[in-house]
């Protein structure tokens, strides 16, 4: 899973707002006035943040990106004190959602991505996530793994420890935890999507931390996006591929090559197998995922990590709404690359 980093404002520390007008050989030329492009970026989710949109500048357009993306952070955001999740993982029996606004729609997108992926993808991983040093959890001081204390956590982990009772999501005992960060930036990003539409701005491509989601087209043609190869060394910055993105479609990838810490030589990853309750590491290196909108692709990308290539395959190829763009360690060391049936 990727998670937000502990910021309790989503205030941009910048703005860069810039408009190009259109190149010579778009097929807009055969217009008189073919609109310009424009680009906003940022800091938002604890991450970079891009926004491209083919017409005229909108005016203010950063200041109600952070106010969308604010009021998602004060109901989902594990870092916020007084955010609804942050109360419901305290709370002894649960909370009342009346009156949210972005946390059912997660929630029920969580229980959903989890049931059809077998409980590979589970919303309720919070404690042990924080367990193993993420979230809102303190890395390890040692590399040793006490299977008691991993067994312990597990029966706070599944949804049937969590219900809804008409607006109340309640819990069946204290220690039940929600961690929806697997689908925080996929879910921005979509609120973004959905805000430049209805701007008046159809063409558009929005870019949080990798997640991405293009509106519309560039000109005639698909946006064309890369997907990043990967390596532990973040300075690294190199493309496995570009694939072209177009008419709502999102992209959302998840790999260990970024999100990890070592103890004692020991690497403990992002990735948690929640039934086995333990660092999942496997031959598939990055996931990147295809959906109809990006919060979805986020969550499948998730649990791409924790099945492996070969169960994650055959879940994206089982599923014709999706694909899936997979960079796999091969035996001999060298990096396979295999796509789903659909790309």
């Amino acid at each position: 899973m990727r998670y937000l980093l502990p910021v309790v404002s989503l205030l941009f520390l910048s703005f860069l707002c810039t408009c190009d007008r259109a190149p010579e050989n778009t097929a807009e030329t055969i217009t008189q006035n073919p609109p310009p492009i424009c680009r906003l970026q940022g800091e938002a989710m604890g991450s970079y943040f891009r926004v491209t949109y083919v017409g005229d500048s909108i005016p203010g357009l950063g200041e109600r990106i952070d106010s969308l993306l604010d009021a998602y952070n004060l109901e989902l955001s594990a870092w916020v004190p007084t955010s609804k999740l942050t109360a419901f993982n305290e709370s002894q029996k649960g909370v009342d959602l009346f009156g949210t606004m972005h946390f059912a729609p997660n929630l029920e997108l969580a229980k959903r991505v989890s049931r059809e992926t077998d409980g590979a993808y589970d919303p309720t991983i919070a404690p042990l996530v924080n367990y193993w040093g993420f979230g809102t959890g303190t890395p390890r001081e040692s590399s040793e793994v006490i299977m008691e204390e991993v067994r312990a956590l597990l029966p706070l982990v599944g949804l049937q420890n969590i219900s809804m009772e008409g607006t109340m999501l309640r819990k069946s005992s204290p220690g039940v935890m929600l961690d929806l960060n697997a689908s925080a930036k996929g879910y921005g990003v979509d609120l973004i999507s959905q805000l430049l539409a209805a701007a008046g701005r159809p063409d558009h491509l929005v870019d949080i931390g990798g997640e991405m989601r293009a509106g519309g087209n560039k000109y005639g043609r698909p946006w064309n996006v890369a997907i990043r190869l990967p390596d532990e060394d973040k300075a690294k910055i190199a493309q496995a591929g570009t694939l072209p993105l177009s008419n709502g479609r999102a992209i959302a990838t998840s790999g260990n090559y970024l999100n990890y810490y070592k103890v004692d030589g020991e690497v403990f990853s992002h990735t948690i197998n929640p039934k086995t309750g333990l660092v999942e590491r496997n031959r598939l290196l990055s996931a990147s995922v295809l959906a109809p909108d990006c919060a979805t692709a986020d969550a499948y990308a998730t649990a791409c990590m924790v099945m492996g290539p070969e169960k994650a395959l055959e879940l994206i190829n089982a599923r014709p709404e999706l694909e899936g763009y997979f960079l796999i360690a091969s035996e001999n060391g060298g990096l396979e690359t295999v796509k789903s049936s659909g790309l």
